[in-house]
């Protein structure tokens, strides 16, 4: 389990050197140092060897050896010039308040071995993000995870699994995530083949009939996995701040998936799931078309019987499909003249996918397919023909649930982040937090972020204790509501996070690259899976139709 905040043992800039044998010195030795060619510097007792340049971006910090400024007009690259870095101020002097006010800590994580010593006198400050643990900042973990509260949702064995999935997050995805968030390139087949033989990949499913007689991460019994414990390996997943790679990293599988498992015969069943499962194949859920995405009964793709009643005959388009660019198989909504049912279509002869480049990373896979005269086995249709619209609704309580989890704790990591530059970033000679109208926007954002997770908790928490059934009959307006109020939330703690931030939080990379990146991706959770209008009208109605007569 993790550790609560305060036994937690926090990376100091100091730490940064990776067990070096550091030497202490006096502010007054350090000051010697402060001549072009020889320059030293502070960074919250850590002692430099070597010239910070700033290089191309105004965000990215490069060390260069203190006896040389590199090649002619190196300096001169400083966006500031090469008088900033010799500064006064800076030069042989303790640079941390001007470093924390234009750079993120990751930076100092890269160069620690530039460290030569600490001050003699006085002990690191700061916090930086330390791999594996709890955020220490007030609001950035949710109630169940902050030192001295509890819950009634969750028990050790959730925490464990907390820890393992913030462990396995941090050591294997975050700097994949951010790199292919950039470039634009699917996430790696080794990453979503090691989900697999953990078994991150059959979590993500939910407490379905694949896990009894698992022993998952944490030691928990496949029997024992909950809805709370798919919450929490989900809500970790997004903590990389990466919504483009996020979808990318089975995104397909959660929704795609589930047709197989709940409607696909028993063969197809012992084919698909485990290959999916391992990562050795890859699906996606095909329904939105350019001609209709939430009126699902309209769409125009067909599937024609052949003579012989072996095949169907495939024709048709389908749009904004998740993973489908490097998807085996989809999960395919189409009209059989019988009306709507489900097929699962293989890659192959006919069928191509395209890009389609949106707001967020191409490493989602987002594609527009198009099936030319597909040839699909009968022995391929998920449930009976006609039979279509139940599954394709089956899916949705789960899938928009699923995105309530993401837009939660998306939402979370933003308002974490707005909270450390408030107290870190100094206007006018004062921390923005020392602001009235800044406080008053984290102070929204706050309740905001838990009144969201709370709802969530609760549905969750129904969700344990109903058969499918009874979440069909009682719970789908609730999740559509959920969700509804998630993202207009998400949208309004963005609009907020970016005018707290200013330029930065307009500006990709950098100490506001994760603000910039949520303005512009958290749409996203306002129209997949159904919009926010749309969902908000189908809870109003699902309640209307348990209304009674009753009068003021």
């Amino acid at each position: 389990m993790s550790l609560p905040q305060s036994k937690t043992t926090y990376l100091t800039v100091p730490s940064t050197a990776k067990g070096k044998n550091l030497k202490t010195f006096s502010r007054d030795e350090v000051a010697k140092h402060n001549k072009e060619g020889d320059l030293w510097t502070i960074i919250d007792t850590a002692v430099y060897v070597r010239l910070l340049v700033l290089v191309g971006s105004v965000e990215e910090w490069l060390l260069t050896p203190a006896y040389s400024l590199g090649p002619p007009g190196f300096v001169d690259m400083h966006p500031g010039g090469a008088h900033v870095l010799l500064d006064v101020e800076i030069a042989g002097k303790d640079a941390t308040e001007a470093f924390f006010g234009l750079h993120r800590a990751e930076v100092l994580n890269r160069y620690g071995r530039y460290i030569i010593g600490t001050l003699d006198t006085g002990k690191p400050k700061y916090l930086l993000p330390t791999p594996g643990a709890l955020s220490p900042v007030p609001f950035a973990e949710p109630a169940w995870l902050s030192e001295g509260f509890t819950s009634p949702y969750y028990n050790d064995g959730h925490r464990k699994l907390q820890k393992y999935m913030r462990d396995f997050t941090d050591k294997y995805i975050k700097e994949e995530a951010a790199a292919h968030e950039k470039s634009g390139e699917r996430p790696t087949v080794e990453l979503v083949q090691r989900m697999g033989s953990e078994l991150i990949n059959h979590m993500r499913m939910g407490p379905t009939k694949l896990l009894p007689g698992l022993v998952l991460p944490g030691g928990i019994k496949g029997e024992d996995f909950d809805y709370f414990h798919e919450l929490i390996v989900t809500q970790e997943l997004v903590r990389t701040g990466t919504r483009g790679y996020a979808d990318g990293l089975q995104g397909g599988m959660v929704i795609g998936l589930p047709p197989v498992m709940n409607f696909g015969s028993d063969a197809l069943k012992a084919k698909i799931i485990p290959e999916v499962l391992a990562g050795r194949k890859y699906i996606s859920l095909a329904i939105s078309e350019a001609f209709a995405g939430s009126d699902v009964q309209k769409l125009r793709c067909t599937a024609t019987k052949t003579a012989d009643g072996k095949h169907y005959i495939v024709n048709g388009t389908k749009k904004w499909i998740t993973n489908g660019h490097f998807s085996d198989y989809f999960s395919t909504a189409v009209q059989t003249g019988k009306g709507l049912s489900m097929l699962l279509i293989e890659r192959g002869d006919g069928v191509e996918t395209k890009a389609i480049k949106s707001s967020y990373s191409s490493a989602a896979g987002t594609a527009y397919i198009t099936f030319d005269n597909v040839k699909v086995p009968v022995e391929n249709l998920l449930g009976k023909e006609g039979n279509g619209l139940k599954i394709v609704l089956s899916n949705f309580n789960h899938e928009r649930w699923v995105m309530c989890c993401g837009s939660a704790a998306g939402s979370r990591f933003i308002v974490e982040e707005c909270f450390k530059w408030a107290h870190q970033r100094k206007v006018f000679g004062k921390p923005l937090i020392d602001l009235a109208v800044i406080r008053a926007k984290l102070a929204s954002m706050f309740a905001k972020i838990e009144a969201c997770q709370t709802f969530l908790e609760h549905i969750t928490f129904q969700m344990n204790h109903m058969t499918y059934a009874q979440q069909s009959d009682l719970l789908a307006g609730h999740i559509g509501i959920l969700k509804m109020y998630c993202t207009r939330c998400a949208g309004e703690i963005a609009d907020d996070a970016v005018q707290i931030f200013g330029g930065r939080g307009i500006t990709q990379g950098g100490m506001g690259g994760y603000i910039e990146a949520f303005q512009r991706t958290q749409k996203f959770d306002a129209l997949l899976g159904g919009a926010e209008e749309v969902l908000g009208d189908l809870g109003v109605r699902q309640a209307s139709r348990k209304m009674p007569k009753a009068v003021l």
